[in-house]
């Protein structure tokens, strides 16, 4: 079951969910939006290995907003550090950025029970679009799991700004 956003407002005020900084007013009918950090990185090479870790860039993101361009994946974050032990929470991009064919996530859009910090964003745009710091860009949902809880202690916790991925440690750790 989903989280209405009055649920999901009483949630954080016992400490079910974690969102920091926290304003209600981005409560929404069953989801809470959030904003585009200051930071946005990409790869700097043009054939990405998975077995090696990539080489990376991250800049700010200018006041005056930067233009994404088709063909490439952008890692930005979310400013507030969203997560939970009880909950599953899933990211979308908001149906206005959605309408301009900006992506927020390519095809990681659950973050798994028990991950904490700042989400990464996988920022794809199907034409070129301006983006700002501070922009609402998406919102997460949660969701009721059923069964025993796992949390999750991976490669990613505690996320401060885009992370660029560490697959290549999954090869590292089979040697």
């Amino acid at each position: 079951m989903i989280l209405t956003g009055p649920q999901i407002g009483k949630r954080v005020n016992d400490g079910g969910i974690r969102i920091d900084p926290f304003d209600p007013t981005l409560l929404q009918p069953n989801s809470y939006d959030f904003h585009l950090s200051e930071r946005i990185g990409w790869y700097t090479d043009d054939v990405l290995d998975c077995a090696r870790e990539n080489p990376f860039e991250e800049h700010p993101l200018p006041d005056d907003g930067m233009v994404l361009l088709p063909d490439r994946i952008y890692l930005g974050s979310t400013v507030e550090r969203i997560g939970s032990d009880h909950y599953a929470p899933i990211i979308r991009a908001k149906s206005s950025v959605a309408r301009l064919g900006l992506f927020v996530h390519v095809t990681a859009d659950l973050i798994d029970i028990g991950s904490y910090g700042q989400l990464t964003l996988q920022l794809h745009a199907v034409q070129p679009v301006r983006v700002y710091p501070g922009m609402l860009i998406g919102q997460v949902t949660f969701w009721t799991p059923e069964g025993e809880i796992t949390l999750y202690d991976g490669k990613y916790q505690g996320s401060d700004g885009p992370r660029p991925s560490q697959i290549h440690r999954d090869f590292e750790a089979d040697r």
